[in-house]
C-alpha cells in the first residue's frame, strides 16, 4: 500500500485525532511525538485536507462579510498586472 492509498483510507475520526496530536505534540496515550512523526502527520493532514471543501480545511479563514463581499485580498490569489 502506498502512502497516498493509506491517506485516502483515512477516516474523519482518524484525521481529527491526528490533528489533535499535532496540536498537543503528543499521542492520545501521552507519548511525545518525534519530529519525524510530526512531519509525517503534518503531511498526512495537508494531503487529506486537499479533498475537503475549502471551508473545512485546516487554517481556512472566511473572509466573507455579511453583505457577501470579500474582506481584504486573498493572499493566495495573484493579481496580473498588464503594462
Amino acid at each position: 500500500m502506498t502512502y497516498e492509498e493509506l491517506i485516502e483510507k483515512m477516516t474523519p475520526q482518524m484525521h481529527q485525532s491526528i490533528k489533535t496530536a499535532i496540536e498537543l505534540g503528543k499521542w492520545p496515550d501521552g507519548k511525545k511525538m518525534t519530529s519525524e512523526q510530526l512531519d509525517i502527520c503534518l503531511k498526512a493532514v495537508i494531503y487529506y485536507d486537499q479533498n475537503l471543501p475549502k471551508e473545512q480545511r485546516t487554517g481556512y479563514i472566511d473572509r466573507t462579510k455579511a453583505d457577501g463581499t470579500q474582506k481584504g485580498k486573498d493572499p493566495f490569489v495573484q493579481e496580473l498586472k498588464l503594462h
